[in-house]
């Protein structure tokens, strides 16, 4: 069978790379792409912009930043969540911590003061916390800001407590259903306040229970994760937002719904966030027999869940009585001033649906290095829409049909510089044709003083629908979901000289054990590979480079058209490649003084274009402090996705100017300013470029 002889190619590429790096060089994995050099939200977002690291470890290493890590209390599995700390890291530290030492003698200089800003610093016996006061503003607004607040405090009586609030001016009103017209009415935007986020977290010596919002993941994240940490322990409180990034079409409908002006103009969008889990959660923990200790927890949650227009499937607009294909989704209609009404263009619908979720975890632990566990979920989504047959679209994330859930058993054991992780899952929805399916995920790791390997074996079926899985994968989706229908093998690695070098990469490989989205793809490899090495040694020159290698169908599908290969879900299964490369060169020229600079070049073949193009990224990049209560940070990227031309992709050039001015001891400022030009060629642009655009973000943060 053809699946099978793609078995043998992923575990014989998965071995093989394995064998290969252990014995060819003593290179070993960790669980970022790099090592950030700044942690500060913009400073991360940079690194997503240059491709150097994720949109997942983005999210792991905002979360960090936000909630905090205490060295002297924190779990195995949370310490290796911090940036750059291998297995044998985080046990160096375990073991020093009865020594009187909060973080132990292997996390002094260089590592702790690179760790700063992931470490819970509050004080503990008193009262202490932060609030944070954020705003954006563009020079086309014709609308307020929006704006943002976050507070957080904690250490009296053990308590811990946050919110979110914002000033949003863009959200649209509550949907309901029109059963004449068969379509949603939504009310205009208008400037409103809003709470999304509340926490209160209690913790005491066995027990910690949170009411409000929250993440939480366990094991290897394959039955349930929704905090993107590499080794998630539990729950975590969120009160995360992200700021604008850029700019918005003013207008919302399609249509001659808008004046001539506001359909070209643009506006800062509102601040967004994620939607975490909303309820209460808790975990008790205490010893069984004289070598145990046996953690329970348990969630439950009611949040409501936004979703994209195309994802909302209304039965009664189907060809036939119990279809699913061919259903066209819901038509969106916006009320506006003068009793008119018009069509709402592409957008997010906000409390689509709600959901209640609830479930649990159980894990007996015989050292901080061996453990099993049991972890299940279950949800169901409850649709406000009294009487509308609404259900969820074939590409959304969420299974269709009903209540959906997954429950699964994960282990761990270790010793010496072996760790052995493996988790199993079984899915279960009541989609049609549907019902559930299998996952097991595998990891072995060495762990060495200043190197790590890690080489992982997965397997998702194509049953296997679980929204909130967050174990790796490929790019490749079915049905909105990147966990499911494949059978792949990673080596990841990591080598450094502590002060002197760097070297990190990984190679994945995974084919699909049965046909997704395009016919006859069961059976294609698929493959990517990178590296990225840095040498340290001068402060003055401190070169990088990186290497990436993609190719999305090796040997080509030969089953997808111009047509299929728009299709989100399709377009990652055509024959695509991308061969990429970026140097880097940083200097500390002078004390307070640091610029770097950086260029990326990309050859890139795309399903849509079946021929390769050239795409180029430039970055300079300038870091001054004259004075230590002032920081300045200068960024000018230029990016090009298409050298031949420039008509049609993104070619752009973006400044920006950061100023950050410590007030006080516990009062500190930041301003920002952005400038974007679009670089295509009026003359022959198949849109027109957008005019430069401006985007200023203050933020005041007072520390108490």
């Amino acid at each position: 069978m053809h699946w099978a002889h793609g078995v043998r190619q992923v575990l014989g590429v998965g071995w093989w790379l394995g064998w290969w790096l252990a014995w060819a060089s003593p290179v070993h994995a960790a669980p970022y792409e790099v090592e950030p050099e700044a942690a500060g939200a913009q400073d991360l977002l940079a690194l997503v912009e240059e491709g150097a690291i994720s949109a997942e470890t983005l999210s792991a290493l905002l979360a960090l930043r936000r909630t905090g890590v205490d060295p002297g209390l924190a779990t195995r599995a949370t310490l290796y969540a911090l940036p750059g700390l291998t297995y044998s890291d985080v046990d160096a530290v375990l073991r020093t911590r009865g020594e009187g030492s909060a973080v132990g003698g292997r996390l002094t200089g260089t590592a702790s003061r690179r760790l700063a800003p992931f470490l819970d610093t509050r004080r503990s016996g008193g009262l202490s916390g932060d609030a944070r006061w954020m705003m954006a503003f563009s020079a086309s607004d014709g609308l307020p800001p929006p704006l943002a607040l976050q507070v957080r405090a904690g250490g009296v009586a053990n308590l811990r407590v946050g919110l979110l609030a914002t000033l949003a001016r863009r959200s649209l009103g509550p949907l309901r259903r029109d059963a004449r017209r068969r379509a949603f009415v939504v009310e205009a935007p208008g400037t409103k306040v809003q709470l999304p986020k509340v926490y209160v977290q209690w913790t005491g010596e066995r027990a910690t229970v949170l009411a409000g919002a929250y993440r939480l993941g366990f094991g290897q994240r394959l039955t349930l994760d929704t905090t993107a940490l590499p080794s998630p322990d539990g729950f975590l409180p969120d009160d995360g937002v992200r700021p604008p990034s850029g700019l918005e079409r003013e207008c919302l409908v399609s249509g001659d719904g808008c004046e001539p002006e506001a359909r070209l103009s643009d506006v800062t969008p509102d601040f967004r966030w994620d939607e975490s889990f909303r309820g209460v959660a808790g975990t008790v923990r205490g010893p069984v027999g004289h070598d145990a200790t046996l953690s329970l927890t348990g969630f439950a949650s009611y949040q409501s869940r936004a979703l994209p227009r195309h994802a909302v499937l209304d039965r009664s607009l189907c060809p036939s009585p119990g279809a699913r294909g061919g259903c066209k989704a819901p038509d969106v209609w916006v009320s506006l001033p003068g009793r008119r009404e018009e069509k709402l263009s592409a957008r997010t619908l906000p409390g689509a649906f709600h959901e209640w979720a609830g479930g649990g975890n159980a894990t007996l632990s015989s050292s901080s290095r061996s453990h099993v566990g049991v972890t299940g979920w279950a949800a169901r989504p409850v649709w406000g829409q009294d009487g509308a047959p609404l259900d969820f679209q074939p590409n959304a994330r969420y299974p269709a049909g009903g209540a959906f859930g997954a429950l699964g058993l994960d282990a761990a054991w270790g010793r010496g510089a072996l760790d052995l992780f493996v988790e199993g899952t079984r899915s279960f929805d009541a989609a049609p044709g549907g019902g559930g399916g299998l996952g097991v995920l595998q990891r072995t790791v060495l762990s060495g003083e200043a190197r790590e390997l890690e080489l992982s074996l997965r397997y998702y079926g194509r049953g296997f629908a679980n929204p909130y899985s967050g174990a790796p994968s490929g790019p490749d989706a079915l049905e909105g979901l990147r966990v499911r229908n494949e059978l792949g093998a990673r080596v990841r690695f990591l080598q450094r000289e502590e002060g002197a070098w760097r070297l990190r990469g990984q190679v994945d490989a995974w084919m699909l054990p049965a046909d997704g989205a395009v016919p006859g793809s069961a059976g294609t490899l698929h493959a990517r590979a990178s590296a990225r090495g840095d040498l340290l040694a001068w402060p003055r020159f401190q070169p990088s480079l990186q290497v990436e290698l993609r190719d999305s169908g090796v040997g080509g599908t030969g089953a997808c058209t111009e047509e299929t290969a728009l299709e989100p879900d399709v377009a990652s299964l055509c024959a695509s490649a991308r061969q990429g490369v970026i140097a880097r060169v940083r200097s500390d020229v002078v004390e307070g003084l640091s610029v770097a600079l950086q260029y990326g070049h990309a050859r890139v073949r795309t399903p849509e274009a079946r021929a390769f193009r050239h795409d180029a990224l430039a970055v300079f990049d300038v870091r001054f402090q004259p004075v230590s209560a002032l920081r300045l940070h200068g960024r000018v990227v230029w990016k090009d996705e298409d050298l031949s031309e420039r008509s049609r992709l993104r070619q752009e050039l973006r400044a920006a100017l950061d100023a950050t001015w410590a007030v006080s001891r516990v009062m500190s400022a930041r301003a920002r300013y952005a400038w974007v030009k679009d670089l295509k060629d009026a003359s022959v642009a198949r849109v027109p470029p957008d005019p430069p655009r401006h985007l200023f973000q203050l933020e005041w943060e007072t520390r108490f």
